[in-house]
């Protein structure tokens, strides 16, 4: 996959081959874990009692809808790449205006990815002793972890 920053202050992607679509639409799939619920973990780390139940119930149902609207956004735009290709080419464009969906997105999947992995220092976490299952969810995080060093650099709109 080809990742360059364009000239307006975003990114294209250009996927090469069948492995780069699957990483990019593998986002989804890690950051909708059934087993990891990014929006009430948020919510459990409010320990004050009279704002944790406020939080839970107000902002937590909020806070989930705006992380599910990032990911249907990044799928819509990684589906229409792929349905549309052009001349062999099948640009992903990442503007200034939409790359905080993406880096929602991006960061929901590698949270989700450490939740269900454990990644970390730990001697499990050297690629040599990883299983193959482990090893690729490792490579999509360094990956979604390299594309949102990509996105802070040359799509973010920094005050």
């Amino acid at each position: 996959m080809k990742i360059a920053p364009t000239i307006e202050g975003g990114l294209r992607m250009d996927p090469e081959n069948k492995e780069d679509w699957h990483i990019l639409r593998a986002i989804i799939l890690d950051a909708n874990s059934p087993e990891y619920d990014l929006a009430s973990r948020m919510g459990d780390l409010v320990t004050d009692e009279k704002v944790a139940e406020d939080w839970q119930d107000i902002i937590v149902p909020d806070l989930r809808e705006s992380f599910s609207d990032d990911l249907h956004y990044i799928y819509a735009s990684i589906e229409a790449a792929a349905a549309f290709e052009d001349n062999g080419e099948t640009p992903i464009w990442i503007t200034q205006e939409d790359a905080p969906k993406w880096y929602s997105a991006l960061n929901q999947a590698r949270l989700s990815l450490e939740e269900k992995y454990k990644f970390g220092p730990d001697p499990e976490s050297d690629p040599a002793n990883l299983t193959p299952l482990r090893h690729e969810a490792l490579l999509r995080n360094h990956f979604y972890s390299a594309l949102q060093c990509c996105i802070l650099d040359h799509a973010m709109k920094l005050p």
